[in-house]
């Protein structure tokens, strides 16, 4: 069973990353090292809640 309290503050960080790639992506001249690194965190969350999913 996954822990609450984790999912929901992994649920917060994936968000707050989709916030921060939005807003860099807005930028007149994006930093694509700082998005691609942004992206990756973000999946790394996405995969964690995944697996939490199915223990």
């Amino acid at each position: 069973m996954a822990n609450p309290q984790r999912t929901n503050a992994l649920h917060t960080k994936h968000d707050k990353l989709e916030n921060l790639i939005e807003d860099e992506e807005k930028k007149s001249l994006p930093d694509a090292v700082a998005i691609h690194t942004l992206k990756k965190q973000k999946l790394k969350i996405k995969d964690e809640l995944q697996s939490m999913d199915f223990t």
